[in-house]
């Protein structure tokens, strides 16, 4: 899991609340699952910048996933806009799982 930020405190923080994200078919956090890939802090315009991915592009739980991610992170940093976008490249693949993530799948 490689996480890039531009502020490594409030990024910890984002990644702790967002471990309450659960991809309801995998049953494992978007942070073990390795969906996060960056999230950058504007404190002059108040915003966050989230880049991430789903597991497949036609994730059938993808505006779940995505909503709740928004909805923690809104919450976590109130005050502050969230820009999220969604890419598939580069696509997912099972090696962005964390040891934890795999340990917890049995891989």
């Amino acid at each position: 899991m490689n996480v890039i930020t531009n502020n490594n405190i409030k990024c910890t923080i984002a990644l702790a609340v967002l471990q309450n994200v659960v991809d309801p078919e995998i049953g494992l956090n978007v942070v073990d699952l390795g969906l996060i890939y960056q999230i950058d802090f504007d404190e002059t315009n108040s915003k966050i910048y989230v880049t991430m991915t789903l597991t497949t592009q036609f994730c059938p739980m993808g505006e779940s996933i995505t909503g709740a991610v928004r909805r923690v992170l809104e919450n976590t940093f109130a005050g502050m806009e969230l820009q999220l976008e969604l890419t598939f490249n580069p696509p997912w693949s099972h090696e962005r799982i964390s040891g934890e993530g795999q340990r917890f799948l049995n891989q």
